[in-house]
């Protein structure tokens, strides 16, 4: 499992002309899964994802996660993020996890994040064409792993 993650002024998805998350100042994260993945380490990867030190204290070093700002999350799966482009012109995507063990993956994932975040994920739609805006803050974008 993997994240891009993005620290965002503000960010949404939109599906089908309609707005089904959106935030404010926080961390947009783009999520994808591997074959292989499991549960057993979701509780890490929320850990790093909320935790990570992405964000400005007093002196301008960035010592501040999300759970330090009270900034929000936006969870966005993205099956991509797990594509082999070592070699060839076209991506492969035989790492990434089948659609229904990464469904249930995600599901979980946005389970054990509201526990900690209660009211500030939001998520987009798993599986459909989204439209994803977003104000990146820096910008700064890190690609994590549990």
């Amino acid at each position: 499992m993997l994240a891009l993650v993005q620290r965002v002024q503000s960010a949404s998805v939109r599906v089908e002309g309609a707005t089904v998350g959106a935030i404010g100042p926080g961390v947009l994260a783009l999520i994808g899964f591997e074959r292989g993945d499991e549960a057993s380490s979701l509780s890490r990867f929320r850990d790093r994802l909320l935790g990570y030190r992405m964000f400005s204290d007093e002196t301008g070093r960035m010592n501040k996660s999300l759970l330090d700002t009270g900034g929000q999350l936006l969870l966005v799966s993205q099956f991509t993020l797990a594509a082999d482009t070592r070699s060839g012109m076209r991506a492969s995507f035989t790492p990434a996890a089948e659609p229904e063990q990464a469904r249930v993956l995600f599901d979980q994932l946005v389970a054990i994040c509201r526990e900690k975040l209660p009211t500030g994920v939001e998520i987009g739609q798993f599986g459909a064409h989204m439209e994803v805006s977003l104000v990146n803050d820096g910008p700064v974008t890190f690609l994590l792993r549990p």
